[in-house]
């Protein structure tokens, strides 16, 4: 018999079918085929672009939070910064260089602190992704002027001559006008001021020869001083020493400032010179001090010793000064003889400065009183008569 063909299990695997092996794909940037599983196509150099950017992006982020750490050794330039007009001076979140103060809606950071001075604080709430924030006024009374609000921190101009702030419920000012104003020298004998077109500040001219009218309007506005006996040799021997009273200080109660123009110095040149004042605490219950049967307390003293702060700092002296009081019949109560005297102030940065300060001697009650919380729109520009420098 024939024997059967016996087929070896090998045979079988060789006649078996092979199944499909994986295709080979061609990337689209290569030439040679690879596994699909290794194809570095577009989509996965995209995903590779991505993870370089947030690789660079959680760099800057470090850097940045290393460049707000106050473990580094401090190096501040030789000079401090120059600030913009009304801007203060303060040291960084590090206690360690001096730099200009962030304004409200300004960026803020550690090292860019916010005008604490003008009770801004830096918001970080907004900014939640860096170590920056904004510069936002903290809640207090807002301002009226004229019918117009002003959120507490907020600077405005109610007028081109005034820049004011407004200070949770009280407004503060300082004249614009008398920093800009040229000065007429000791050749100019007969000076006039007058407004120039287009412009919002008047100027000093000259005229060759006094003319009645303007030139006694032009020195109405002067007092003379008296002189203290200058040296033979000094450039005040032909100069008629000219100044203003002090004008009224800009704030009803707290911190204020006045300011007068004077020729009072070696150049014989009108400069502008600014004191602090205080006519009364904004605090003060004033009405409780009135005694019975009298309707005004009109020079009340302090019962006790205090220290005057300005801009965050203190004085280094205690004083108890007199404050103009208050009425319950309508009338208000204002300087009428003050006295300037130079004051030493300490800042908790630990430097250090003297400001003129007025001093009130006595004060009078009037019925021309100033609109509440509107220092622009009263009707009265009372100078304040009798009043004298002094080294207190």
């Amino acid at each position: 018999m024939p024997q059967s063909a016996t087929v070896q299990p090998q045979a079988l695997q060789q006649v078996r079918p092979s199944s499909p092996t994986p295709a080979r794909q061609v990337c689209p940037d290569e030439n040679k085929p690879v596994d699909s599983s290794r194809c570095l196509c577009d989509s996965s150099k995209m995903r590779g672009e991505t993870i370089i950017k947030v690789c660079l992006l959680i760099v800057v982020i470090a850097y940045s939070v290393f460049a707000e750490d106050c473990s580094q050794p401090c190096d501040c330039p030789a000079e401090p910064p120059v600030c913009s007009y009304g801007t203060s001076l303060v040291l960084d979140g590090c206690g360690c260089c001096k730099v200009c103060a962030r304004q409200a809606g300004d960026p803020c950071s550690l090292l860019d602190p916010c005008d604490h001075h003008k009770e801004l604080y830096c918001d970080y709430a907004l900014q939640s992704i860096s170590e920056t924030g904004i510069c936002m006024p903290q809640e207090g009374q807002t301002c009226d002027l004229g019918g117009v609000i002003y959120r507490s921190g907020e600077t405005f101009q109610p007028s081109c001559k005034h820049h004011c702030i407004c200070m949770n419920g009280e407004i503060g000012c300082v004249p614009t006008c008398a920093s800009d104003m040229r000065l007429p020298s000791p050749d100019c004998p007969y000076p006039r001021r007058i407004q120039i077109p287009g412009q919002c500040c008047e100027e000093w001219v000259c005229d060759e020869t006094p003319q009645e009218d303007t030139f006694e309007s032009a020195m109405a506005v002067f007092r003379e001083v008296s002189a203290h006996g200058p040296k033979p040799e000094s450039p005040r021997d032909n100069c008629i020493v000219q100044t203003t009273a002090w004008s009224e200080c800009s704030a009803t109660c707290g911190m204020g400032i006045s300011s007068r123009v004077t020729n009072d110095n070696e150049r014989c040149q009108l400069e502008r010179q600014t004191r602090v004042c205080m006519i009364r605490p904004c605090q003060a219950n004033q009405e409780r001090s009135i005694k019975k049967g009298k309707k005004c307390i009109r020079t009340p003293r302090s019962s006790r010793g205090m220290r005057f702060e300005l801009s965050g700092c203190r004085s280094v002296r205690v004083y108890r000064p007199k404050f103009c009081g208050t009425c319950t019949d309508g009338r208000c109560c204002t300087p009428h003889t003050t006295v300037t005297a130079e004051v030493d102030f300490r800042c908790p940065e630990g430097d250090s400065f003297h400001r003129k300060m007025m001093f009130i001697k006595t004060c009078m009650c009037h019925r021309d009183c100033p609109r509440e919380n509107d220092i622009f729109l009263a009707s009265h520009a009372r100078n304040m008569a009798g009043d004298y420098d002094n080294d207190m």
